[in-house]
């Protein structure tokens, strides 16, 4: 604020528009002080200037966002000389400063000619004051009335501002004024200039753009094509160097006539460049040399896994038929299997032997077809699909690719990708198989698709249909034993920095690992507890605690805690009404004890321990079976309305279900309702029929194994099962006797410890 000047602004500070009411309400008078920090919302005087100017309030106007706005005019400059903070606003004592008077000479005439003349050609020059000001300078003829009208309309620093309203010589005032003029002028000046560089500059790159456009269309019209030295001719170099099919190379050059006439700050230009380096860069005609050497493959396998032998005999089989037949297409295999039993690993051996490239596709989730088909490249964010992408990376036309998790794939909105992976596994359709975002055909039938699945019956059927399945099943006791032994020690010694010398684990605390601290179908907790072992053991190495680890029994409780899974006692006596039946779980099998009660009562049947519909319908139909056969076996025909029957499966936490209970189920009812014994040291699994009949049942390696480690002798299975018995661990079969059953009088001959039941079946089949 200047004396002589009328200046307008807004105050929305609660103190300063309490000062504002307060002087409408006396005598009209305000000091304006300027604040030292212009961003400070909390002002005292500490923070103001001293040196101001006395104003006038003209005008107050309030408006709707509870602000006024003020017009004032300035009358003289005015000191505070004392700060008074009594109400809600500042007040101050305020000494009026009267200005010097300049007497109207020579001098001073020629100062304010200079000071209009600088201050028009200022204006002249800057766009950001109105050309009106100079008409207003006019009208004022005193030294210091020119200066401070031009320094109210100067753009230039608050600092430099006040310090000159603090000038109360008019002529050194506007002596300062005019040397500021002359800055700004030249500042003003350098400015202009460069602006007028950065148009000619524009006007010169839109100039050559033109051009450019220009030679490109009379190139065009003369038939030369486009500049040697561009992008599009590199690109057309790299397409005739591929030498693709007809259609293929017909396509990739249209696309590179449309790059060529494309204008370089065109939106499509990155797009279609993006697309020609993906396409130009797939390995079209690039293979690796295959190595069909089978007696390598067989080393090569055996070394990385133990036992998988009907996994690797399969998978030598495929090797042996692609050596002599190289050009049959044959089925996708599918390696089917619970978790960490080596699906993953057996495909990177298969790889390793084969000499091929090897990548892994997770489709785990996946549930959109356009990530496996690709997107069309004309959208934003456009993107190859899975396959063709995993293809580019490698760089090989021939590698394996291994489709992880095929049975977790999802399908929503957006399509089904089981749908797209037909095509790619179909070995009639994918010799042209097509991408979206590529567009033209790409030649799948050299690559080797190998499948992976946790569940083989959530695999959509149609892509079912295309695979030849290969069971992985859960490893037996002994053979986690053989690959703890023999591969996992010594990978994790190998990964710790250990050595034979300085870590060891006896086999009965390796046993013990095995059997009290994992249940799973795989190895992968038992290396992680393998590796936990070790980890301490590189500790105390590093610690100097020890210089060596020996593991035994007691050791391994003392680094692991107690142990986790503890191994429930089999009863040793026979009983009535309690039968050992086998289960398949996840993680390997399971005996599971299967025990009936009878009460007095009006036939009421009650089934417990969290099972399922089929195994509550085995129950169902164990006891109509007896009901028919009640004569047959010796039991009152009205059981079921003398007695409620209540079947128990211990372990009521764990969901149990599956129909392979329902011959374990009916021995038992037939036991508890004959108050015959069962034998404590017989097993038995199978599904049952109505009529009595035996049915087989899957998961025979695993239950047989449970069967075997519970100390079990005999083990009674469907007759349709003998010939999983090739697939039962030979210490299983060396160990136990297994009774082919084909119908329930069988299973009571060889399981009841009563004769009148070995009476049910000749002695044939006895």
């Amino acid at each position: 604020m200047f004396p002589r000047v009328v200046l307008h602004f807004d105050i929305s500070r609660k103190d300063s528009i309490a000062a504002i009411e307060e002087a409408m309400s006396l005598n009209k008078k305000l000091l304006i002080l300027t604040q030292k920090n212009a961003l400070d919302d909390n002002v005292d005087e500490k923070k103001l200037y001293s040196f101001g100017v006395l104003a006038e309030v003209k005008q107050v106007l309030k408006q709707n966002d509870e602000t006024i706005r003020v017009l004032l005019e300035g009358k003289c400059r005015a000191q505070a000389v004392e700060f008074i903070k009594e109400k809600n606003f500042l007040e101050a004592k305020v000494l009026s400063i009267n200005e010097r008077k300049c007497d109207a000479d020579a001098l001073s005439e020629a100062m304010i000619r200079k000071a209009r003349e600088l201050f028009a050609e200022y204006l002249g020059a800057s766009l950001r004051v109105t050309t009106d000001l100079i008409i207003n300078l006019v009208a004022y003829e005193d030294v210091g009335e020119t200066a401070d009208y031009i320094l109210a309309n100067m753009p230039i620093g608050f600092e430099e501002k006040q310090s000159l309203l603090e000038e109360n010589n008019p002529l050194k005032r506007l002596q300062a004024v005019t040397v500021i003029l002359s800055r700004e002028n030249e500042i003003v000046k350098i400015q202009n200039q460069l602006s007028i560089k950065l148009k000619n500059t524009i006007d010169k790159s839109q100039k050559e753009y033109f051009l450019r456009e220009q030679m490109k269309a009379i190139s065009s019209e003369l038939g030369e094509g486009s500049d040697p030295g561009s992008e599009a001719s590199e690109y057309k170099a790299k397409l005739n160097a591929l030498k693709l099919p007809p259609a293929v190379h017909e396509k990739l050059l249209k696309e590179c006539n449309n790059f060529s006439k494309m204008p370089s700050v065109s939106a499509e230009v990155n797009l279609l460049r993006n697309y020609l380096d993906f396409c130009l860069s797939l390995p079209w005609n690039t293979s690796t040399k295959e190595s069909l050497n089978i007696e390598k493959a067989k080393k090569i396998l055996d070394k990385d896994h133990f036992g998988l032998e009907d996994v690797k005999k399969r998978i030598i089989e495929f090797l042996a038929v692609k050596k002599l037949a190289p050009e049959v297409k044959g089925q996708i295999i599918c390696l089917s299997g619970p978790p960490g039993v080596g699906k993953t690993s057996i495909v990177k051996s298969l790889a390793k032997a084969l000499g091929r490239k090897y990548i892994r596709i997770s489709l785990g989730g996946v549930g959109d077809e356009s990530e496996i088909r690709g997107h069309r490249k004309t959208y934003i964010g456009a993107m190859p699909g899975r396959i063709l992408s995993a293809i580019n990376q490698v760089k090989s036309n021939n590698p394996l690719i291994l489709l992880d998790e095929i049975d977790k794939l999802s399908k929503d909105y957006k399509g089904d990708p089981a749908a797209a992976l037909l095509e790619v596994l179909d070995p009639e359709q994918n010799f042209e198989f097509h991408d979206r975002y590529v567009d033209v055909p790409f030649d799948l039938s050299k690559v080797m698709f190998i499948v992976t699945a946790n569940d083989k019956n959530l695999i959509p059927a149609p892509l079912y249909d295309r695979m030849e399945i290969i069971d992985l099943y859960s490893y037996s006791y002994e053979e986690k034993f053989n690959i703890a032994k023999n591969h996992l020690i010594p990978k994790q010694r190998k990964r710790h920095g250990l050595t034979k010398r300085n870590f060891s684990i006896n086999d009965e605390a390796l046993r013990k690992l095995i059997e009290g601290y994992t249940r799973e179908a795989g190895v992968r907790e038992l290396e992680r507890r393998i590796s936990s072992l070790m980890r301490k053991t590189a500790y105390d190495i590093v610690a100097g605690k020890s210089k060596s680890s020996s593991i035994d029994s007691k050791k391994l409780g003392l680094i692991l805690g107690p142990e986790k899974y503890k191994k429930d006692k089999r009863e040793i006596e026979n009983r009535v009404g309690v039968v050992n039946g086998l289960a398949w779980t996840s993680v390997g099998g399971e005996t599971m004890p299967i025990e009936v009660a009878l009460m007095k009562g009006k036939g009421k049947v009650q089934v417990t321990g969290s099972l399922g519909n089929v195994m509550k319908e085995s129950a169902q139909i164990a006891v109509s079976y007896i009901r028919s056969n009640s004569e047959k076996l010796g039991i009152s025909e009205s059981f079921y309305k003398t007695f409620d029957i209540h079947i128990h499966a211990p372990e009521g936490a764990v969901p149990k279900d599956g129909p392979s209970a329902g011959v374990t189920m009916t021995t038992a009812l037939v036991s508890a309702l004959s108050r015959t014994p069962v034998y404590a040291d017989v097993a038995m699994t199978g599904e049952i029929t109505l009529k009595g009949r035996v049915l087989p049942i899957g998961g025979l390696k695993e239950k047989t194994m449970a069967a075997y480690k519970e100390g079990i002798k005999t083990v009674i299975i469907p007759s349709g099962n003998e010939n999983d018995l090739k697939k039962v661990d030979r210490v299983v079969k060396d160990s136990i006797n297994f009774i082919m059953a084909d119908n329930l009088e069988t299973v009571f001959a060889h399981a009841l410890s009563s004769k009148k039941f070995k009476k049910l079946i000749s002695s044939k089949d006895c």
